[in-house]
């Protein structure tokens, strides 16, 4: 039982960091902290623990393939010191160095899409190291599953829409059906 309450509590406390964040960013883009906290209220959190053994040829393997995550926003902890998660930017991959303590904020597809593409999704790999294992817990933070996926209205009134609009649920499944490449399924959400 002792597990299950650390991870109830280190969940509540995520949730609140993501929420805080939220609200946020919702201000940076000129909004009332509503328009995407209402979006969120009973909103669907998951945390998944990762753990990359080491491997002798890691050249020769990927931990985890190039993808961009679904949610809003994911709070990844690299719990040990080991180097593993990397960025994509123009074009190149960048190692994200572990910082003790400190919590990692991707932005998910679903955000992008509802700031039609005023804040990008990121897209990252795990790789592995040859001598040591590594450790990540990662918080997927997503609205609710009544949620319309589309760009804000609040935030198009005066420019055109650049995602597809679609309810919550096929939006996962049609993410799900996906493979993992890059930010290929972002791009087929793209109306041009």
């Amino acid at each position: 039982m002792i597990a299950i309450s650390t991870l109830d509590r280190y969940s509540g406390a995520v949730k609140e960091i993501a929420d805080s964040l939220l609200a946020t960013m919702a201000e940076n883009l000129g909004l009332k902290q509503e328009v995407i906290a209402d979006r969120c209220v009973g909103g669907v959190q998951s945390v998944r623990m990762n753990y990359y053994p080491p491997c002798a040829q890691a050249e020769k393997v990927v931990g985890f393939s190039p993808h961009s995550d679904a949610d809003l926003l994911t709070l990844v902890l690299q719990v040990n010191h080991v180097q593993g998660l990397q960025i994509k930017r123009n074009g190149s991959w960048f190692p994200v160095r572990p910082v003790e303590g400190a919590l990692i904020v991707n932005i998910g597809d679903i955000f992008e899409i509802f700031t039609n593409g005023r804040y990008r999704s990121i897209e990252h790999r795990a790789v592995v190291d040859p001598k040591e294992e590594r450790l990540s817990a990662a918080a997927f933070h997503s609205p609710n599953i009544h949620a319309t996926i589309g760009p804000l209205k609040e935030l198009t009134a005066d420019e055109d829409e650049a995602y597809k609009t679609v309810d919550h649920e096929n939006f996962m499944r049609l993410f799900f059906a996906t493979k993992l490449e890059g930010k290929s399924f972002l791009d087929r959400m793209k109306l041009k």
